[in-house]
């Protein structure tokens, strides 16, 4: 198979890591890179085309796949004009603004028999690889909750992530990921309700704050939080940053940061409520929130995984000469579109909303 050869529409942030990482892998050559603005295109390395115009690297033939990465609201039409080209596509996160323009998108893409896919790149995070396969596991035995955080002191965002048209916000640009994590680690789960708090702290149009609690068909409640505004003195441990905790009645598993170190933790006898006499402690006639008896609770080292962002291009080399499926499925980006469309339901009605699983 020769290289799959790629243009990239945009030269932000994004843009940069994709032709830092696809000009240094095998089976890739970065052919050419788009941006509206010509300074964005100073910096591209020896050997690319810059392109004047998107429509330039759409009627390239030398372009196999297109990778767009420019702002969230131009996602709907850039992808339905690379499709009408002929070209494959991976699009950024999050796909669409919401589930009509995406199924907007999807229509001509199938009309136009290309592949499309999106880059939800942080399914390969270590943190969340290593919870997932605690979770899959079954080493906790009945899991009753699942919580994911994320926490910075900086509340201001940059660009046009300030700007509520151009697709800015947190949930847009973190919250798709981190919902996508719980919904990808419990893939036949059934989502009932959601609940949502949404908030502006210290931005004008958008939000940096939000609490999103999710029940499951599987008796599972998880919670994610996002606060990009959280002040602290202790920057230099694994407290401030991001952390999970899966809780089951056999065991509690937690990860601290994006580089993780956590802990399985057990008991080493059931711990239950019992009748009988009442026993008076330094911690008052209750030991729910005292501290355990000598030997009582034991930790065992977690397997931390090893993955990284890198493997998401190597999984769509692959399914892209037929060897597999992409990592990811246009039908799981809908479905974080529907449940992000719920939060913000929510959060404007300060009420529970229902959700109806379908696809």
């Amino acid at each position: 198979m020769g290289d799959i050869r790629i243009g990239i529409v945009g030269h932000g942030f994004m843009g940069h890591e994709h032709e830092t990482m696809l000009t240094a892998m095998e089976g890739y050559r970065v052919v050419g890179i788009s941006d509206i603005d010509p300074k964005q295109l100073e910096d591209v390395k020896a050997g690319i085309k810059r392109y004047a115009s998107n429509e330039e690297m759409f009627a390239d033939p030398e372009v196999d796949v297109v990778i767009i990465a420019a702002n969230n609201n131009q996602h709907h039409d850039l992808v339905i004009q690379a499709a009408r080209a002929g070209k494959d596509i991976i699009c950024e996160k999050p796909v669409a603004m919401n589930v009509e323009e995406l199924d907007d998108m999807v229509k001509v893409v199938n009309e136009c028999g290309v592949k499309f896919t999106v880059h939800h790149q942080r399914r390969l995070d270590p943190d969340f690889r290593t919870m997932k396969a605690v979770y899959d596991s079954e080493t906790l035995g009945e899991v009753y909750s699942i919580k994911s955080g994320l926490y910075g002191f900086n509340g201001n965002m940059h660009d046009w992530h300030v700007y509520i048209e151009e697709g800015g916000g947190m949930l847009f640009d973190w919250g798709v990921h981190l919902l996508d994590q719980i919904l990808w680690m419990m893939p036949g789960a059934k989502l009932k309700s959601v609940y949502a708090d949404l908030r502006n702290v210290i931005n004008f149009e958008v939000d940096d704050y939000f609490k999103i609690m999710m029940r499951f068909d599987n008796n599972i409640t998880a919670e994610v939080e996002l606060g990009t505004y959280y002040l602290t003195d202790k920057m230099h441990d694994k407290w401030f940053e991001r952390h999970w905790i899966i809780s089951g009645d056999k065991g509690t598993a937690y990860v601290d940061g994006f580089e993780p170190e956590g802990k399985l933790v057990r008991t080493t006898r059931l711990l239950q409520n019992v009748g009988g006499k009442r026993t008076m402690t330094a911690a008052g006639p209750t030991r729910s929130f005292g501290p355990p008896a000598e030997g009582t609770i034991i930790t065992e080292e977690l397997d931390i995984a090893t993955t990284n962002h890198r493997q998401y291009f190597e999984n769509y080399r692959e399914a892209y000469n037929g060897n597999g499926e992409f990592l990811v499925k246009i039908p799981e980006t809908r479905r974080v579109l529907r449940l992000m469309e719920a939060v913000r339901e929510s959060a404007k009605t300060c009420e529970s909303v229902r959700f109806e699983w379908d696809n």
